[in-house]
């Protein structure tokens, strides 16, 4: 999730971590457990005055499969679900206006399980998980293809 936001000016920053869950400081090998009800997250810093909460919102529409309840992709289980966080009622009003719109581009029958969450305390993850898309990018290709994939034969 880093690379589809890093590429944009006005982005400042983009963390990977975890949000949501119930366990303090947990780390990567425990939140893939899913038993820490943490989500995988990544915490976007930008300049407002040059980058809208609605590209953001854009960008991550564009790069998940908001009706999946189950994880995305090939990655499963409860830590790899949609949320988006919200710092305040404008955002959370822009997220769930987003999804209205959404839902007119769905079958009726695929409902939208991302949720709109408020923000909670943020953990970030270890080094080795940050920029995961510079560090390993061989690995990332073969990701994004499998996520192709798996997003062609769902359609």
């Amino acid at each position: 999730m880093v690379k589809p936001f890093d590429q944009f000016e006005g982005i400042e920053k983009v963390t990977s971590g975890y949000m949501g869950g119930h366990v303090k400081n947990p780390t990567y090998e425990a939140v893939k457990t899913g038993e820490t009800g943490h989500y995988e997250v990544v915490k976007i810093e930008y300049d407002v005055a040059l980058f809208s909460y609605q590209k953001l919102l854009e960008i991550f529409f564009s790069v998940i499969d908001p009706t999946d309840s189950d994880g995305q992709f090939q990655d499963r289980g409860p830590q790899y679900r949609t949320a988006i966080f919200y710092t305040n009622n404008d955002q959370k009003e822009v997220a769930e206006a987003h999804i209205d719109q959404l839902k007119n581009t769905y079958d009726h029958d695929k409902a939208i399980a991302t949720k709109i969450l408020p923000v909670s305390e943020f953990y970030e993850a270890e080094a080795y998980h940050q920029d995961f898309y510079k560090k390993q990018p061989e690995r990332y290709a073969q990701e994004q293809q499998q996520r192709a994939a798996i997003k062609q034969a769902r359609k």
